[in-house]
């Protein structure tokens, strides 16, 4: 198995893939080497690419008081 990156868990994909580009009107991508895939496929050329992916974001709570902000 290859190192993905940070998230150990993280699925390959080749909406992530080095060799990929994602379409725009569908949930497909196009591959270099095999041609139109679905995003969520990857083939033996897969090369992980972590500039494609986009975080989760972080819900921060709101419940603050000026307590917190207090030196």
């Amino acid at each position: 198995m290859s190192k993905i990156g940070f998230n150990k868990k993280l699925q390959k994909s080749c909406a992530y893939c080095v060799h990929s580009a994602k379409l725009e009107m569908t949930n497909e991508t196009i591959c270099k080497k095999r041609g139109v895939m679905d995003e969520r496929d990857y083939c033996r050329s897969y090369k992980y690419d972590p500039l494609k992916r986009e975080p989760q974001r972080v819900k921060i709570s709101d419940n603050y008081s000026a307590e917190d902000f207090k030196l």
